[in-house]
């Protein structure tokens, strides 16, 4: 059966693996019709992204169809196209027996920790697909990155009419906006690239955009903006660690700081930085089951248009060769889908 596999950073080989076989009870076999590249895949690709284990075979934005179900499974049936939630949770943790397997101390996120979907077919757990009658492939494959941005949203709590700055406007940072924007919130988006900033306008009718040019410009303007308040909310979705050092002197005061970009460098800011405004820095990994329902009807009733989010397409036995050009923001990539099977 054919995959692709990240033998280590920069380095991907087509390889032969076994067929997955039946499914067991709980499981499900299913096809790989789509996937999405994210950050995570072209971190790992990069050698930057701290959690991925090489070598392995990438994928966790998953479009797929449902082949055969195990004994037990209620929830899918043989046909159905559904969305993958790849976090694979133990259930048992203190995380987990709150309802977070999202941070499982134990988790496995297939694409990631543990072999994924980048192949013709595999095994997974049936309760971590999501079916939808309506929905696309390519649809489908966008609702994990989507559930990223909802649960960084929901990290923060932003209500109406607050003022929140979303930092970095790729896939993270949009998903973190369509959900924004949903709460009623004034959303300000900055970014170093022009390019990703006009998008938003003229997608989203964000009026407020900074480009980051590091001359302190941008503060002058985010003053102007909230009227010298600042942000009760800022979400930073750059993974860079010199954005994240910096992304506190834009928090209002009681305001809250989500890191939802993740770097294996250290980031660092002064204690009163953080003291004098009694501020909350919070983390934001991965989403919660919830999320994958509440996105799926989303986009099946149209408040979510999934169209403009993607620019590249690159056929299995492409994508090798042009995963390189992803990693460029001069080539304009929003979202690139691997069309893994007809």
């Amino acid at each position: 059966m054919h995959a692709i596999r990240l033998e280590q950073p920069k380095h991907f080989a087509h390889v032969e693996i076994e067929d997955p076989g039946q499914p067991g009870p709980g499981q499900a076999l299913v096809r790989t019709h789509r996937m999405g590249i994210c950050g995570t895949d072209l971190s790992g690709y990069l050698g930057k992204f701290p959690f991925f284990r090489y070598p392995r075979i990438p994928g966790h934005e998953l479009g797929v169809e449902v082949i055969a179900v195990g004994d037990g499974v209620q929830n899918i049936r043989p046909g159905d196209r559904c969305s993958v939630e790849p976090y694979m949770n133990c259930g048992h943790c203190f995380a987990c027996r709150k309802g977070n397997g999202n941070c499982c101390v134990s988790l496995n996120v297939i694409g990631v920790m543990v072999d994924g979907g980048l192949c013709e077919k595999f095994l997974i757990r049936a309760d971590k697909l999501h079916p939808s009658t309506k929905l696309s492939y390519e649809q489908l494959a966008l609702v994990e990155t989507l559930a990223i941005g909802c649960h960084a949203t929901d990290r923060g709590a932003p209500g109406p009419g607050d003022h929140v700055l979303i930092i970095g406007a790729g896939p993270i940072g949009l998903a973190t906006l369509e959900f924004t924007r949903l709460t009623g919130a004034n959303i300000t988006l900055m970014d170093m690239v022009e390019s990703r900033l006009e998008f938003c306008r003229k997608k989203y009718g964000i009026s407020h955009t900074i480009q980051f040019r590091g001359d302190g410009s941008e503060l002058e303007q985010m003053k102007h903006i909230t009227n010298g308040d600042m942000y009760p909310v800022v979400t930073d979705a750059t993974g860079n660690k010199h954005s994240m050092s910096s992304a506190l002197k834009y928090v209002a005061h009681t305001g809250s700081l989500v890191y939802v970009g993740i770097t294996t460098e250290e980031v660092s800011f002064t204690h009163p930085t953080l003291h004098r405004p009694e501020m909350c820095i919070k983390g934001s990994r991965n989403a919660l089951p919830r999320d994958f329902g509440r996105i799926i009807g989303l986009i099946e009733d149209g408040t979510i248009d999934t169209t403009p989010w993607i620019t590249h397409r690159t056929p299995f036995n492409r994508m090798i060769a042009e995963f390189e050009s992803f990693t460029k923001p001069e080539t304009g990539v929003i979202k690139a889908i691997v069309e893994v099977t007809a």
